[in-house]
């Protein structure tokens, strides 16, 4: 086993994963999220599936040091979606594939993009 430094982690994104009938719930979360989180970047909203993203999904991108704020907010409050995080290290494949923390429903990823 390789043992790596946690200092290689420039950023993290969290997908907040929806379908037509969870918008709602995803235009709340995100809400929250932006008010609570102004440190965070929101990405687009995508209501189809884009990149390894399996359904439709917004994504926050945050600094390492946000981390222990945002991932169990997103835990908490999260309204019954699933919330894929993965760290960004520069290994794509790794950091989706082997490095992730889903919140709730584990979804396949197209990971033949990488």
């Amino acid at each position: 086993m390789t043992v790596l430094d946690h200092k290689i982690i420039a950023d993290y994104h969290a997908h907040v994963y929806y379908d037509a009938a969870e918008k709602d719930a995803a235009a709340r979360l995100r809400a929250a999220a932006e008010a609570r989180f102004a440190e965070a970047a929101f990405g687009r909203w995508h209501d189809n599936p884009v990149g390894p993203h399996p359904t439709g999904s917004y994504q926050i991108h945050f600094a390492p040091e946000l981390f222990p704020e945002i991932v169990p907010w997103l835990a908490l409050n999260r309204d019954g979606l699933t919330v894929f995080v993965h760290p960004n290290t520069g290994q794509d494949l790794e950091d989706h594939r082997d490095r992730a923390i889903w919140l709730g429903t584990t979804r396949d990823l197209k990971l033949s993009i990488f």
